[in-house]
């Protein structure tokens, strides 16, 4: 799956493609708006792309203190650039 792929799903699908990793999965969530369902199948792990998103997670939802708490655990500073660009930089990464 490519960019244009992703980016199209989230308007067509009701539910991921089931072959999107976890991390693509909790971003996909994040973009339609189901915020606790982002969070819910990302928090448990703990590699650092996992703790990349559940820091981006918790600084979307204003948390910023937990949120510095995980770029910390990954040696993150907590970005300056907007939400929507992180957005895409994370998933830019993961495809």
């Amino acid at each position: 799956m490519d960019k244009t792929d992703f980016l199209q799903s989230l308007e067509y699908q009701t539910l991921p493609e089931k072959a999107l990793s976890i991390y693509l999965k909790s971003m996909w969530y994040d973009a339609k708006g189901n915020w606790d369902k982002a969070h819910s199948s990302i928090q448990d792990l703990e590699d650092p792309m996992a703790q990349q998103i559940h820091a981006y997670l918790h600084r979307k939802e204003g948390d910023l203190w937990n949120a510095g708490y995980w770029y910390d655990k990954i040696g993150m500073k907590t970005p300056v650039i907007s939400l929507d660009q992180e957005w895409n930089e994370i998933v830019d990464s993961l495809l």
